[in-house]
């Protein structure tokens, strides 16, 4: 019996990825001006940029409980182990619903399928589903991956800064006030996922500075950097996120990296500009 991987657009995986490691994908959902569109495919991360540029209000939903039950009855012939890494229980209401979903099918049908609560978002979340599949790939037991899923989500980092303030405070992660001041004063905050949640880290003037004070903290924070995977997402700027994976380079001699854009579910409240790192700060064994 071989282990198959499950996860959802908030991972924010590129498709050369997905498609490489046989991992089948369930998108979130995000509005447009109250159009709805699926993450990642009924509308692509240019065009959702380009319309929050232009003043498209954005908002986003969970995966609807009735396409969790179409996905896991999908297989309930499968021979397979099914593992769902689902986006953190801290930022979306998708693992919880997928839990309560899977419960109550299996009170009718037998089905192989685990789900776990990823605590992370992005490409953190992306580098958890990552390792699992390549586990999955070498035919490693649904125990093992599990275990080591598990380390990894206690010991993933998240450190990014956004270029706006305006988006988090729609997205209710700061005060209007907050918003206002920090704008006025070229504030670019450095924030962390910890526990699954959103939380400051910083408050820094300037956009370089916020970036010289990412490549900082990984210094601090990470264990072995030029033995692991190092991802970088960005808010429609792959200019910056190759420069940050040039310095990178160079002060930590990285030489795996992941880079892809913050799928349109996370910068519907991230915005445009930001910019990601995520990293290990304990290697797995």
């Amino acid at each position: 019996m071989s282990v198959k991987i499950l996860t959802d657009t908030g991972c924010d995986l590129p498709v050369s990825i997905l498609d490489a490691l046989n991992i089948e994908i369930m998108p979130l959902l995000v509005y447009l001006d109250e159009e709805e569109y699926l993450d990642g495919q009924t509308i692509d991360h240019e065009t959702f940029y380009r319309k929050m540029r232009e003043g498209t209000v954005t908002r986003t939903a969970q995966i609807p409980a009735t396409t969790l039950e179409k996905k896991f009855l999908s297989y309930k012939d499968s021979e397979d182990d099914i593992l769902y890494i689902a986006f953190s229980s801290g930022l979306s209401g998708t693992y919880q619903t997928a839990v309560m979903v899977l419960n109550n099918l299996k009170e009718e049908y037998d089905l192989n399928i685990t789900i776990i609560d990823s605590k992370s978002a992005s490409i953190g979340f992306g580098l958890e589903v990552y390792y699992a599949a390549q586990m999955a790939k070498n035919g490693e037991s649904l125990e093992e991956i599990i275990r080591k899923t598990m380390l990894h989500i206690e010991h993933m980092e998240h450190i990014f800064t956004v270029d706006d303030l305006e988006y988090l405070y729609r997205g209710g992660r700061v005060s209007r006030g907050a918003a206002v001041v920090g704008s006025m004063l070229n504030i670019k905050p450095i924030l962390d996922v910890e526990d699954g949640k959103l939380v400051p880290l910083q408050k820094i003037r300037s956009r370089k500075k916020a970036i010289q004070r990412i490549l900082e903290i990984m210094g601090e924070r990470g264990s072995d950097l030029s033995e692991q995977t190092i991802a970088i997402n960005h808010g429609d700027d792959l200019e910056t996120a190759l420069k940050l994976k040039e310095m990178i380079e160079e002060k930590y001699q990285v030489k795996d990296f992941i880079i892809n854009y913050t799928g349109c579910a996370i910068g519907a409240h991230s915005g445009p500009g930001t910019l990601s790192v995520f990293f290990l700060n304990q290697l797995v064994k």
